[in-house]
Order: C-alpha cells, then sequence, then structure tokens
C-alpha cells in the first residue's frame, strides 16, 4: 500500500510506524490495535498521511480525549501562528522550565549593525541568543540557508557587551528553534560552526517532542476539548501551556464557556498534566 507523505514523497504504509506513534500517547494496547484495525479498514492506494492521521485522531478520541491530545501534539505547534509569535513564546516557557531567565524580542546591537533577536536565555554564566524559525505548513524544511544567515549575526553580535537581564552580558551561544525540521546540510553546517539546533526530531534523544512529553509543557492548542477559536482567544490572553489553565480557570469563564464545558475542559487538563 502506498502512501503519500505531507513532504509529497510516495512510501510504503508501515502499520509498526504508526502502531509507535499511538503508543506513545499512553493509549492501551487494546486501544491501539483497534484503532490500527479500523484504519486499515480504511486505507486506499496514494491515501495521504494527513488523511491517516485524522483517522487516527478521531478513533482515539472516542477512546480518550488525553491520547488524541498528546497525539495531536506536532499538529498543535503549528498553531501557535501565523507569524510565530507564539511559538517564540512557547520556546521561552520549555526554557523557563529548564530553569534559564528568558527575556523576548530585543533589540541589540552588533559590531556592525543592530539586530532584532527572538529571544535571549540564560542560566548561569550561559547566555544563548534563539532564533525561532516558525512554520505552518509541515512540509516546509529549513535548509542551510538559515543557519548560514544566523551564524553572521551571531558573529556580530558576539563579541560585544550588551545591556541584558539588568547587567552588562555577552552572548557565548546560539540555537535554533524550529517545529518543523532542518535538512541534513542545515544540521552538518551547524554543528561544524558550533550552532545549535532544536527541532521536532533533533537532536535525538533531546529534540522538540522530547522535552515537550518529558517537561509535560503542552500547548493549550492541543486540547481536545476546545474549538480553535477558543484556543486562539487563551492565546490572545497570553494562556499558552496547558499547565496555565490549572490555576487559572478564570480565562475560561472569561472568553464565555459555560461550567459544564470548564469542567470537561479541566478533567482532560488534570489527566494531561500528571
Amino acid at each position: 500500500m502506498k502512501i503519500i507523505k505531507y513532504s509529497g514523497d510516495i512510501v510504503n504504509f508501515e502499520k509498526s510506524k504508526l502502531e509507535k506513534s499511538l503508543l506513545k500517547t499512553g493509549a492501551s494496547q487494546f486501544t491501539v490495535e483497534n484503532v490500527l484495525n479500523q484504519i486499515e479498514g480504511k486505507l486506499y492506494d496514494g491515501i495521504t498521511t494527513k488523511k491517516i492521521y485524522k483517522i487516527a485522531f478521531d478513533l482515539l478520541k472516542k477512546a480518550s480525549n488525553v491520547n488524541a491530545a498528546r497525539y495531536n501534539l506536532r499538529a498543535s505547534l503549528e498553531l501557535l501562528g501565523p507569524a510565530g509569535f507564539y511559538f517564540e513564546k512557547y520556546i521561552s516557557w520549555l526554557f523557563r522550565e529548564e530553569k534559564y531567565s528568558t527575556l523576548i524580542n530585543l533589540s541589540l546591537e552588533g559590531k556592525c549593525v543592530s539586530h532584532e533577536v527572538d529571544l535571549v536565555v540564560q542560566k548561569d554564566s550561559e547566555v544563548k541568543m534563539i532564533e525561532c524559525k516558525f512554520h505552518s505548513n509541515r512540509s516546509i524544511i529549513s535548509d542551510v540557508k538559515v543557519p548560514m544567515y544566523i551564524l553572521s549575526r551571531f558573529n556580530d553580535l558576539k563579541g560585544k557587551t550588551h545591556l541584558i537581564f539588568e547587567e552588562p552580558t555577552s552572548i557565548n551561544g546560539c540555537l535554533i528553534a524550529t517545529n518543523n525540521r532542518f535538512s541534513d546540510d542545515a544540521v552538518k553546517f551547524a554543528v561544524c560552526s558550533g550552532l545549535e539546533l532544536l527541532s521536532w526530531d533533533y537532536p535525538k534523544g533531546n529534540s522538540l517532542r522530547n522535552r515537550i512529553e518529558n517537561t509535560r509543557l503542552y500547548p493549550v492548542t492541543c486540547l481536545t476539548t476546545l474549538s480553535l477559536a477558543e484556543k486562539e482567544k487563551l492565546l490572545m490572553l497570553d494562556i499558552l501551556v496547558v499547565n496555565q489553565l490549572k490555576e487559572d480557570t478564570e480565562s475560561l469563564s472569561f472568553i464565555g464557556l459555560s461550567q459544564k464545558r470548564i469542567k470537561n475542559i479541566c478533567k482532560e487538563v488534570s489527566e494531561l498534566c500528571i
């Protein structure tokens, strides 16, 4: 059975890969086997991975909102747009969870020109600038031109002292974060140049996906009990991560949700953050 990936590539359907991704959601073996059996009955030559994902998501949601929310993780990152401002804030949240101090959207003067920097993080003597590359289209890959360009900006900034975190500071590291993937050449160039990369699946064992799953710092956009419009309203209120709703249920009332809806949302929030 041939399927069409987001990139347009045509590959063989691999049941084991789909099974692995379903099990990662925490779904039981019984639920996963049930989902797989139903999906196999709907497959046809040339079906897209997007269509397969939609079928799997809908079936998981019937069994468990929480499992469906975890399965929805990558798609939920694509909702932190449209320009990626919320994605920058979300990356800041991840680093704060790792005990970094963070500042967003800084204008810093380099040796040659000034630069708009998405994010600067600090822990002890480590001070890193972070450039975020957000894409709402999963097929877009950051190629080698991205780290080449950002390296030139880093080199212009790192030799100077900047007033960051209320004290004179020198930037000594640079990381590029994306919700998608980097090309092989982009990875090679970054490694060779001393730049750090963070993408959906890189670096292995400490990728964006790994960090989110390990910290349980899920974006609020992954919740299955909220509509797209409701998620957008919460983002505008600066509610970016699910954990915030554990302490701030008033935001749900503020956007006009009923107490019954709020109760269901809080149940999903509580189970997702365990």
